[in-house]
């Protein structure tokens, strides 16, 4: 199969639709959402500590009530703004599966799928919108949970839509990086909050052969 994942952040996930619809015309489109903002502020109205490592969200049980329910309405929200051609999902409900990372919590690092649901979707033509929650239920990376989903469908392309311009080095955005230099970006913890998630996920997925963009920024393998 073949096609194009798009992976939406939170923070734009209504307004990242447009762009959506106009690729789904030329190619196959799977979209993977985040719903970040919205997650940390209804923890912050209910209590929870919000805390961050390597990018990804320490999440407890109580956590993870929220990051389901916060998915969830990000996911209506854009499947509206998409519009019929959308189908909602939620990942743990179409086998996206991950391995715990118990440090972490509830957390987990998501394996390469090809889930039926949303092979079923592309297959009709429409464009499935998948909320990155893992079977147990586990929270997962939208990033990284994008990145796992291109593999296992054999995409062409994995596709960054966020509010960031790219990886920015020294000021500057970079045209492009293969993964070899952007693990050893990561590795030196010259990177810090969310294009570390983005870059780790981008180079996983050029790494197997996907090529991947986050914003401007090309990574090959």
């Amino acid at each position: 199969m073949s096609g194009v994942v798009i992976k939406v952040g939170g923070a734009v996930a209504a307004q990242s639709a447009a762009a959506v619809v106009v690729l789904a015309r030329e190619y196959e489109v799977c979209v993977v959402h985040g719903a970040g903002p919205q997650i940390t502020e209804e923890m912050h109205r209910f209590g929870l500590p919000v805390e961050f490592v390597g990018g990804r969200r320490v999440t407890s049980r109580a956590g993870l009530a929220i990051v389901r329910s916060s998915l969830a309405s990000v996911n209506r929200a854009l499947c509206a703004a998409i519009g019929e051609r959308a189908v909602p999902l939620l990942g743990d409900e179409i086998g996206l599966h991950a391995v715990q990372v118990a440090h972490l919590g509830l957390v987990g690092n998501p394996l390469p799928s090809r889930p039926p649901a949303v092979v079923a979707a592309l297959a009709e033509g429409r464009i499935p919108v998948v909320a990155p929650i893992a079977v147990g239920p586990l929270n997962v990376n939208a990033d990284e949970a994008a990145a796992a989903l291109a593999q296992g469908i054999a995409a062409e392309r994995l596709l960054f839509l966020a509010d960031v311009a790219g990886l920015i080095l020294d000021g500057e955005v970079v045209d492009a990086i293969d993964a070899a230099r952007a693990w050893e970006l990561l590795d030196s913890d010259l990177l810090e909050g969310g294009i570390v998630p983005k870059l780790r996920a981008a180079a996983v997925a050029a790494s197997a052969g996907v090529p991947a963009a986050i914003g401007r920024t090309v990574v090959t393998a």
